[in-house]
């Protein structure tokens, strides 16, 4: 295809330079080229003739004419004078498509398929309105035939146009909304065509259906700022990262990566997944063939054998494997940071009061007497004395006394007297000066009671403090002032005192250890917690309470219980009380799939049944009856039992009852469980 080119600037010199890869075109010359213009030395390195005159030139079999300089004198005179079939394209049209041919980098045979590839709708009308060109994208967009379009009014093909308005005020118009005849909404950008000499020569629109547009924001919205945004992220996370290819080879890593692993990007970028791996197994490897995330895989990475747990995931988009991502967490700061967890979550502990009433759960009467006791005694001063057997939740009446008291805004100190040794438990309950003690720290140390000053004291298992320290204690309950080990000077206290024990304090005391004056210092509000025998009612509230407990623990999503495990709660007689339920409880949710909603029978443990109920069994049992019969008749209803517990599901009855199926089988029929 041969092609003029008329005009020397600059934009005739990139029409040359894209034009001379297209092995199919050629440019036979260029006319208006000077010794100096800027396209000289391109025409000569392309051996292309250049030449004053477009007059000698016309008459030469031609397929394009560029003209460059939006000369209207020259334009008008190629038209009168050029062939029919060769086509004439304005430098207003070369300045319009040239962006859209870099932005998107497509290649041609020929110009016109330039324009009638571009996605987007192209029309151009000369000032005198009339269509001159119309490409294939438009075409389609606004249902008119592009070749029927050229030399019609353009009010004949879009009767909403504003092109008209545009040739007229000479001002662009950008991406404006436009609804066509045929119902499309588009996004148009219209702009008025000015030559060189500031003369307008015509108007151009270039528009997309708005659908496309809406698709294509939510497919590339801001594509770079999000890959500098999600690079910045990387970058700045204090978690190591590294991503590989789908072929397994470095892609990025950021300096936490480095950090850890002691490889730089140099030694990492571009190499195998492999060469991070000191001991272990690349889990990138295993992640790109499997297609499967990894989690807390233990390796050794890097020269310095840095151990390490890492999480690797598959990179997939549009279904398909794009590389993978691991994120590597250095062990020995894992161990640090769960150290520094166990102690801040013991200082909060012992420094705030977690519960209110509203977290105690119960509303049988004996539980309803200790809550209206407790919320009493929160509204006084006096000394609280919680009893109860172990694992009632005497603790959460300890934190719900003091938050329901004036004194919540200040400290809750919770001290268990039995698990401090007795060597340390003075210092640490009523302080010390500078050098009492060999190993006492500079300028002394505060104790537990002067920490709980104007605050709340929670001294539990009150019971196991040897003779000499209820003595110690006395005093300062006594005289309200605490001296400090290796001290003189008193220093007084406002604090609300709050003990709890298990043991039998008036046999204690009948037995020497225990102090009788210390008894009644801390007996002046006695509250009896009941144990969960005592308040079977709220067994039922209980569960669903540790239900959504463990729910959040071990990410179950347990949502009731079964009529005939509850029964099973019902029957055995609890002696841990609330920590046990809550034990066995959470041992039932670990045994249960992770699908599974309801807790059944077979998933709870064994538990004792009530001992008044196995006395009566024994004694139904021994009427009249041999030690065979008794056996029989027990076997019977627990092999019925487990059968309908597992929907009569005689493989699940077998493996829970540990016989085999054929055994099963055997007693079913022995028993006549199936009719």
């Amino acid at each position: 295809m041969n092609v003029l080119i008329v005009g020397a600037n600059k934009l005739a010199y990139d029409y040359i330079r894209i034009i001379a890869n297209f092995p199919t075109m050629k440019i036979i010359a260029i006319i208006d080229a000077g010794k100096q213009s800027v396209v000289d030395e391109l025409a000569k390195s392309l051996q292309i003739k250049q030449d004053d005159k477009v007059e000698k030139w016309l008459d030469e079999k031609l397929d394009y004419i560029i003209e460059t300089n939006d000369d209207e004198k020259v334009i008008k005179y190629i038209n009168e004078h050029k062939q029919e079939k060769t086509i004439l394209i304005q430098a207003s049209i070369l300045r319009t498509i040239k962006p859209l041919l870099i932005e998107r980098n497509i290649q041609f045979n020929n110009l016109e398929l330039i324009l009638n590839n571009i996605r987007d709708g192209l029309i151009v009308v000369n000032n005198e309105e009339i269509v001159q060109f119309m490409n294939k994208a438009a075409s389609e967009i606004t249902g008119v035939n592009k070749d029927s379009a050229t030399g019609e009014h353009i009010k004949h093909i879009v009767k909403n146009t504003r092109l008209p308005k545009v040739l007229q005020n000479q001002k662009k118009e950008v991406n404006q909304k436009l609804t066509l005849e045929n119902g499309k909404q588009i996004i148009t950008t219209r702009i008025p065509l000015i030559n060189d000499k500031h003369h307008l020569i015509g108007a151009f629109a270039i528009f997309k259906d708005s659908n496309e547009v809406i698709s294509l924001a939510e497919e590339n919205t801001d594509l770079k700022e999000i890959k500098t945004m999600l690079e910045a992220i990387i970058h700045s996370s204090d978690e190591a990262i590294s991503v590989v290819d789908e072929d397994g080879n470095g892609l990025i890593i950021n300096p936490a990566y480095t950090r850890i692993t002691g490889l730089t990007e140099k030694e990492v970028i571009g190499k195998p997944a492999t060469v991070d791996i000191s001991e272990g197994e690349s889990m990138h490897l295993q992640v790109l063939q499997t297609r499967r995330p990894v989690r807390g895989a233990k390796m050794k990475v890097g020269p310095f054998k840095k151990e390490v747990i890492v999480n690797v995931a598959p990179i997939i988009v549009a279904g398909k494997l794009k590389g993978s991502v691991a994120v590597i967490h250095d062990i020995s700061e894992i161990q640090q940071l769960t150290t520094e967890l166990k102690r801040a979550k013991q200082i909060i502990r012992n420094l705030e009061a977690t519960y209110t009433f509203d977290d105690i759960i119960g509303t049988s009467s004996e539980m309803m007497i200790a809550i209206e006791q407790a919320k009493i005694g929160a509204k006084t001063p006096a000394t609280v004395l919680l009893r109860g057997a172990s694992g009632t939740g005497k603790e959460l009446f300890a934190h719900a006394i003091h938050n329901e008291s004036d004194r919540k805004h200040n400290k809750f100190i919770r001290v268990n007297c039995a698990a401090i040794a007795e060597s340390v438990l003075e210092s640490e309950l009523f302080g010390y000066e500078e050098g009492a003690f060999t190993g006492a720290k500079a300028g002394g140390k505060k104790g537990l009671f002067e920490e709980a000053n104007l605050g709340s004291i929670f001294l539990d298992e009150i019971g196991e403090l040897s003779l000499a320290m209820q003595a110690k204690l006395l005093r300062v309950l006594q005289e309200k002032e605490v001296v400090r080990v290796g001290g003189t000077t008193p220093i007084p206290l406002d604090i609300r005192v709050i003990t709890a024990t298990n043991v039998n304090l008036e046999k204690a005391i009948t037995n020497k250890t225990f102090r009788e004056d210390l008894y009644y210092r801390l007996n002046r509000l006695p509250i009896y917690i009941p144990s969960l025998q005592e308040r079977m009612n709220d067994l039922p509230s209980l569960v669903y309470h540790m239900i959504a407990k463990v729910n959040q623990l071990y990410g179950r999503n347990i949502t009731s219980i079964s009529t005939t495990a509850l029964e099973k709660l019902r029957q055995y007689h609890w002696p841990g009380n609330i920590r046990e339920l809550e034990n066995v409880i959470g041992r039932a949710a670990i045994f249960m799939d992770v699908t599974e909603e309801e807790i059944h029978f077979k998933y709870l443990p064994d538990l004792q049944l009530k001992r008044e109920k196995a006395e009566a069994n024994l004694r139904q049992t021994t009427t009249n009856r041999t030690l065979q019969d008794a056996m029989d008749q027990y076997e019977r209803e627990y092999i019925a039992h487990v059968y309908k517990e597992n929907d009569h599901n005689k493989t699940a009855t077998a493996k829970q009852l540990n016989i085999s199926v054929r055994n099963l089988y055997y007693k079913i029929e022995k028993y006549g469980l199936d009719r």
